[in-house]
This record gives structure tokens, C-alpha cells and sequence, in this order.
């Protein structure tokens, strides 16, 4: 059984005549240096800042990332977590190495992943086949990002086992390929990505660009892939636009047994303060009528549906 919820807790209090106790609420991120630490630090803050007499105390708990965030909210051990939605698309249905299913359920759906294979600009790999006998680095051990790197390899006609695959974070994926000990990263989150940046300050870079008509089978396959534009000169040396994957949109998720009470006020306070959001990472603007009940493949969580069907958002 999961710990007795915060919300739980908070009602005890309500109907004794007490004042509110203080409401533990723990969300888990991903490893410094990349967009989810980032964006999940920003949601805490808000939350924590506008809840008012609810005494809200939220934190963001550094993880490894999707899967340890997934196994966790599982064991009750997170309230909520950020995941990348294809991770979290294979969790659901017990599918490509997960042991059973894992009922998670989307509160929101937030920023496009938009990721890519970045190498310096000599070193000679131009196309995503040029990865073979490589060493590339392709994300946290630990994070599941092979989920959704395979399909994008598979659909370029390379398997995952035809390079070296390397697990480092962002930042130290960036430290790989400034000293040669990685041809190659997979590297992205929401735009800009303070890392690619970083890279691209400090060296020449080819962005490694995908196959159209990859992209538009990857995109018909899965509801978790997405065309998706880098507009140009979003990084230093990429002069033209870029034609660009969404990978899995970050998005908020809760164990499907949550408290129902207690993810529609995190919903609807996330709503009304998106602006704040935006405030502290441009990922905010994602919290808007289009794009915040798009569906990615994971089921919305009865207290998301209520509070966005009462602004009239949700689809009849």
C-alpha cells in the first residue's frame, strides 16, 4: 500500500479545526545539467510559492531520471516526477525490458524533447549511419533513453548494438566529446538545451540530421514521436533551421493511484501560474491550451481530466 497521501493528512487537519499542517510533496527530476532538472526545479518553486494557507513544501529530488522516477512513484517514494513520455509509453505496457506494467498516469504534458546526435564538426561522422563502430554516449545510465534512441536507429537502418553505447550525464557527455573519448552524444530536452549550448561555445559541431522520411514513419508509429523544428541560430554555428524529432515530450506524471484530490489542485495551480514558469525556463510556455492535454500515449490522470474539462480544454 502507498504511504498516506499529503493530501490525506491535510484533511485530517481541516476537520479537527487546526490549521493546515505542512504538506510534503516530492518530485522527482533527472541528473544537473539537462532540461528536466531544470524545468522540474521551476515547477517545484512555483508550487511551493503560490501555495498559500495549503503550506505546501515541495521539493525536487535529483534522480537518474524516467525509469528510477517511474519505479519510485511506484513504490510511493515520489508524489509526482517528470519522465520522458516514450519511456514512460514501453512502462505502461510492461513492454521493451520493463518487468510488468507500471500505472502511471499523465498529469500534464509539457515541453518537446527535442533531441539529436551532435559530433564535432571534423570528426568525420555526417549521417546517422556513420555511428556504426562509433562510441557514442546516449544518456544516464539508468534514465531508459534506449527506448526511444532504438526506434530512431532502426528507422536510419542501424542497429543498437553497431556502436559502443556510453551512459554519462549531459554535462559530462559534453566533457566526452570536447576530449575525444566520444565520437558522438544524443543530446537535447526543451529548446535551447543549456547543454548543446555549452558544447557549442566551446567547439565547432555538426548537427547529425535525420531522414525525412524516418522521421514521418517514427512519427505515424508512436504517439510519442513528433516532428520538430530548432529554429536557426539557436546554437552557435547552426545557421539553418533544423529539422528536429521531438523524442518524447517531458511530461508531469503520478502513480494512477495518487490521490485524485490532490493532483487536480497541483494542476490547476500549475495552470495559473504558468506564467511564473515561463518566468524561471522558457519550457513554461508549454503549459498551454494546445499542447498540455496532448496525448503521448499514457492515459491523463482522473484529477488532470476534472480540473481541465472545468476550464473547458478537455475534449468532449
Amino acid at each position: 500500500m502507498r504511504m498516506l497521501s499529503a493530501v490525506t493528512l491535510l484533511a485530517a487537519s481541516l476537520a479537527c479545526g487546526g490549521a493546515p499542517e505542512r504538506t510534503f510533496i516530492n518530485v522527482g527530476t533527472a541528473p544537473p545539467g539537462g532540461a528536466f532538472f531544470v524545468v522540474g526545479t521551476a515547477l517545484t518553486e512555483v508550487l511551493g510559492a503560490a501555495s498559500g494557507e495549503r503550506q505546501w513544501q515541495v521539493t525536487a529530488e535529483g534522480t537518474s531520471g524516467s525509469q528510477e522516477n517511474i519505479r519510485r512513484l511506484t513504490q510511493g517514494d515520489l508524489d509526482f516526477a517528470l519522465s520522458n513520455s516514450a519511456i514512460t509509453y514501453f512502462a505502461v505496457r510492461g513492454g521493451e525490458g520493463w518487468d510488468r506494467q507500471y500505472p502511471m498516469q499523465t498529469v500534464m504534458t509539457l515541453a518537446p524533447n527535442v533531441a539529436l546526435f551532435i559530433t564535432k564538426a571534423n570528426s568525420g561522422v555526417r549521417t546517422i549511419a556513420d555511428l556504426k563502430g562509433k562510441r557514442v554516449v546516449i544518456g544516464p545510465a539508468g534514465a531508459g533513453f534506449e527506448y526511444f534512441v532504438k526506434p530512431i536507429l532502426e528507422a536510419h537502418g542501424v542497429r543498437y548494438e553497431d556502436f559502443t553505447a556510453l551512459n554519462a550525464t549531459q554535462a559530462a557527455s559534453v566533457d566526452m566529446l570536447t576530449d575525444g573519448s566520444a565520437a558522438a552524444i544524443f543530446i537535447g530536452g526543451a529548446i535551447p538545451t543549456a547543454s548543446i549550448t555549452q558544447a557549442a561555445a566551446t567547439m565547432d559541431l555538426h548537427y547529425i540530421p535525420f531522414d525525412d522520411a524516418a522521421r514521418a514513419k517514427l512519427s505515424a508509429d508512436y504517439p510519442f514521436f513528433a516532428p520538430a523544428t530548432i529554429p536557426a541560430d539557436t546554437y552557435r554555428g547552426q545557421t539553418t533551421e533544423f529539422q528536429g524529432l521531438d523524442v518524447g515530450s517531458m511530461h508531469l506524471i503520478a502513480a494512477a493511484d495518487q490521490d485524485e484530490q490532490l493532483v487536480y489542485d497541483v494542476t490547476k495551480m500549475l495552470w495559473e501560474q504558468r506564467e511564473q514558469v515561463v518566468q524561471k525556463h522558457p519550457a513554461g510556455r508549454a503549459i498551454n491550451p494546445k499542447n498540455v492535454i496532448r496525448d503521448t500515449g499514457t492515459p491523463f490522470h482522473p484529477g488532470a481530466i476534472r480540473f481541465y474539462r472545468e476550464i473547458g480544454i478537455w475534449p468532449q
